[in-house]
């Protein structure tokens, strides 16, 4: 199993950029799914950002498209979210998760990041 530590939150001005980082430990991560969620203080949890393990789909919540980009490099054992145009309602804590199957769909054996703050200030 994988471990996973995330990097890159900090504090932006609306309309600012940010590179999120996940590093993992372990050989097997070309094999998991990853994705990007986050958690806006009293809301739930919401997948941002997927990219699979076999085929390299990638998906986006409607409310990022055209703004995240997510990408992974198997060979750094790193997945990546680049934020663009970034929005006051993009703020909350962002969890970097993989999982051993195609997509985040139902559930499953998830693994965690400890998370990572990004502030949008308007």
């Amino acid at each position: 199993q994988v471990q996973l530590v995330e990097s890159g939150g900090g504090l932006v001005q609306a309309g600012g950029s940010l590179r999120l980082s996940c590093a993992a430990s372990g050989r097997t991560f070309s094999r998991y799914t990853m994705g990007w969620f986050r958690q806006a203080p009293g809301k739930e949890r919401e997948l941002v950002a997927s990219v699979s393990w076999i085929g390299g789909k990638i998906s986006y919540a409607d409310s990022v498209k055209g703004r995240f980009i997510i990408s992974r490099d198997n060979a750094k054992n790193t997945v990546y979210l680049q934020m663009n145009s970034l929005k006051p309602e993009d703020t909350g804590i962002y969890y970097c998760a993989g999982r051993l199957s195609i997509s985040f769909y139902g559930t499953g054996d998830d693994v965690w990041g400890q998370g990572t703050q990004v502030t949008v200030s308007s």
